[in-house]
């Protein structure tokens, strides 16, 4: 699936099941809570924080997919064509970071 495939999904299924999209100060808010309980998955299970009994089941694979859903609403609702935008900024990054992590010596 490609990212614009992805954004007609969520749209479809705004539509269908979500009556309309949340507006867009809602879904920044939401997507800071998503990407909250991201980093506190990552803090304990990878970090040196302890995981909470309540935290050993969390799925961190369905917590990064519900960030991706309300980027997609957020690119959606703004008009936002995050194909185009993604393509656009990997090949940004290609020309401006390449040489530059090749000679970091931190990362050899």
């Amino acid at each position: 699936m490609n990212i614009q495939n992805a954004q007609q999904q969520v749209d479809d299924w705004i539509k269908e099941h979500g009556v309309r999209y949340f507006n867009e100060l809602t879904n920044m808010a939401q997507l800071t809570e998503e990407v909250g309980e991201v980093a506190r998955i990552i803090a304990r299970r990878y970090g040196e924080q302890s995981e909470k009994e309540s935290d050993k089941d969390k799925d961190l694979g369905e917590e990064l997919a519900d960030v991706i859903f309300v980027v997609l609403c957020l690119a959606n609702q703004t008009g936002i064509d995050l194909q185009e935008a993604f393509e656009n900024k990997l090949t940004l990054k290609t020309k401006r970071d390449h040489k530059r992590h090749h000679n970091n010596q931190k990362l050899k």
